[in-house]
């Protein structure tokens, strides 16, 4: 009978700690005038970054943080400072930011969605965030483990975070309209951008290779809030890039010259092959063009992807590849019929001998384009050309 009452008051206790939880949360929501909610497959850093930027030079005191490719917390200042996780990445942690930012008494908290599954998707907007501006940058074909496998349930997914009776800014155009339906009856504006308003010169000055539909989004955000296009515009071009940001980096070494693009965080097909097409129209006359393609053991489909859409639909010389399970992803590559003399072999050793066998399997003239993961030294291997670019300058 003791064992049972003291169930009891354990229980009661436990519900009532939850629901003041809860009330606690709602009250730091509240404390937070402008709340801005961003996902999608592809740029969503780039466009927390961009928004956050923007909204900073137009005034408001913001808290921008960022999920991408390693976690960061960017203040009113620019100043960032690293999320450090003792464990896996959990939604739980958004709590936290949004607790932190209420007791900043900021004016515009811009947030990255860190959910994947649909169901988290949907706790971390209509429970957790509530935002006055949502934000899908676009809907491609990825995490099909999770959100798949049709494009259709991706973008059932993403479109859980559609805000209630508020606003929706999208660069998406082929689920457009299934984006305005549920945003409909959500009684939600939604408010597209193609990249069509943003000019070759506005594009001038960024440090690093920007989208044009990500810009566009960004600058309709910031105008919804009343920042001027050029104050905002000026800002942008100054705010440090994500990690997973498309750079390119130029080597001159032993009388070779090596055109090297970090696309590795271009993990999706159709984003890899959009990256492609552009890189080679702007390198028609380079003599051999390379794939890195970086895989991870515990990304096995995505790896499968790639290597059909590059063996079916990417002109190329060679594939080299690198990171875990390198082996199986040769087998993949020989089944989808991609010649055995065009692979290079080269695993996951150091940074520094990974380069030296992307050199030597280069000729005079050749352009790289990395893919696939920035995990798993990928990341390591894009700052190594970073460096050696930079030493030439």
């Amino acid at each position: 009978m003791l064992s049972l009452q003291i169930i009891v008051v354990i229980t009661i206790t436990g519900v009532a700690f939850a629901v003041w939880e809860y009330f606690r949360h709602q009250n730091f929501i509240k404390k937070i005038p402008v709340r801005i909610h961003i996902n999608g497959t592809r740029g969503k850093s780039s466009v927390t970054r961009l928004i956050g930027a923007g909204l900073r030079a137009g005034g408001y005191r913001t808290v921008t943080k960022v999920t991408g490719t390693f976690p960061r917390l960017i203040m009113s200042d620019g100043t960032e400072s690293a999320i450090f996780r003792k464990e896996k990445a959990n939604i739980l942690e958004q709590l936290n930011v949004i607790k932190f930012a209420a007791r900043q008494n900021t004016d515009v908290l811009i947030l990255e969605c860190m959910a994947l599954r649909p169901n988290y998707q949907r706790i971390c907007e209509h429970q957790m965030v509530k935002a006055t501006h949502g934000v899908i940058t676009n809907i491609r074909l990825d995490h099909l483990d999770v959100m798949g496998p049709t494009l259709d349930e991706v973008a059932y997914a993403l479109c859980g975070t559609i805000p209630k009776n508020t606003m929706l800014f999208t660069s998406e155009d082929r689920c457009f309209n299934f984006m305005k339906k549920i945003a409909k009856k959500r009684k939600t504006n939604v408010f597209q951008s193609l990249g069509d308003e943003v000019s070759d010169e506005e594009m001038q000055g960024f440090r690093y290779i920007e989208h044009k539909a990500n810009v566009d989004l960004a600058l309709e955000i910031c105008a919804s809030l009343g920042v001027n296009r050029d104050v905002a515009l000026a800002e942008m071009k100054t705010t440090i890039p994500d990690e997973g940001v498309l750079t390119k980096s130029i080597i001159h070494e032993k009388g070779k010259v090596i055109y090297f693009y970090n696309g590795f965080a271009a993990n999706d097909p159709e984003s890899t092959l959009m990256i492609w097409n552009t890189i080679q129209s702007a390198h028609q006359d380079v003599k051999e063009k390379i794939i890195l393609l970086n895989t991870r053991k515990d990304r096995q489909d995505r790896a499968r992807q790639l290597v059909e859409t590059i063996a079916s639909e990417m002109d190329f010389d060679k594939i080299a590849l690198i990171g875990e399970s390198c082996e199986l992803v040769e087998e993949m590559a020989l089944k989808n019929k991609i010649a055995y003399n065009k692979i290079i072999m080269i695993g996951w050793p150091s940074t520094q001998v990974q380069y030296q066998k992307l050199f030597e399997a280069t000729v005079e003239n050749s352009v790289v384009l990395g893919v696939g993961n920035m995990g798993v030294g990928g990341s390591d291997l894009a700052k190594f050309f970073e460096k050696k670019h930079q030493q030439k300058q």
